[in-house]
């Protein structure tokens, strides 16, 4: 396995990546503030007991629902301070989606790290106010795009001042309503000395599937995953949820939580075969 020489990304006196396998999770959306404290107790157990590293996941607002009547979220500004409050009280950086350069400005100061939206990954101007902020940015690669393409990308971070920032491959537009995933995405992109992580759960979806949303292979989450985690990938973005068939997003392609705790300790164990 070859070695990439790009530099550890550091959020207060935290690694993130390097030689451990860093691991994002979270539920896709705040159903609501019992629901995220919940979901957040439980993933900081599993994750001290099989001693992963991670950053806490959850959307405030998904705005490119396939229907204007699904759920959506509780709100940027209720859902900032939860994030922030969940993060205080789990000891874990927290991350979130932003969609305009006006969000950048209002989510900064609550999270740790800042996530754009695979839909939105060319947009410079959305790209450029997050570089700014000091935050870590994690670049969702768009479905549409080539791995060569993110140092297009990269670029537009290193122009906005940014001095953290990491890749996410969420797999390749295959047709009408599929995806696949290109496991050579994630050597070509660290080949590139860019951190890499992979999407786990949105890579199984069939983007638009179900008519007024999307739906999804679930049971395939857990393979795409090891074989992400054998490519070399820096790290594993997996959302998850207590009980998937409830969920108000994105049910059929989350983790069940019951189920994360074994694939947590499987990853680690493969990716310690890459040293």
């Amino acid at each position: 396995m070859f070695v990439v020489s790009a530099p550890a990304i550091f959020i207060g006196d935290r690694q993130l990546g390097g030689d451990r396998l860093l691991f994002i999770l979270g539920p896709c959306v705040i159903e609501s503030r019992p629901f995220l404290i919940r979901v957040a107790q439980r993933i900081r157990k599993i994750c001290d007991k099989e001693r992963a590293q991670f950053v806490f996941k959850a959307s405030y607002d998904k705005a490119n629902r396939s229907s204007h009547q699904s759920f959506r979220g509780i709100g940027i500004k209720e859902g900032c301070k939860l994030l922030q409050e969940v993060g205080q009280e789990i000891g874990a950086p927290v991350t979130t989606d932003v969609h305009s350069p006006a969000e950048v400005e209002a989510v900064a100061p609550y999270v740790d790290m800042l996530q754009i939206p695979a839909f939105l990954c060319r947009q410079t101007d959305l790209i450029l106010a997050a570089a700014s902020t000091g935050r870590i940015v994690n670049v969702k690669k768009g479905q549409f795009l080539s791995p060569w393409e993110v140092r297009n990308i990269a670029e537009k971070l290193e122009k906005g001042g940014c001095k953290g920032y990491l890749f996410t491959e969420r797999g390749t537009t295959f047709g009408y309503n599929n995806l696949v995933a290109d496991m050579r995405s994630i050597f070509w992109i660290r080949e590139m000395n860019y951190r890499v992580i992979f999407d786990a759960t949105h890579t199984v979806q069939h983007p638009g599937g179900a008519g007024t949303s999307s739906s999804g292979d679930r049971h395939l989450v857990p393979v795409l995953a090891r074989a992400a985690a054998a490519a070399g990938c820096d790290g594993i973005f997996l959302e998850t949820h207590p009980n998937p068939e409830c969920a108000l997003s994105d049910g059929l392609s989350q983790l069940p939580l019951s189920r994360l705790a074994p694939l947590l300790r499987t990853l680690q164990a493969i990716h310690s075969c890459n040293a």
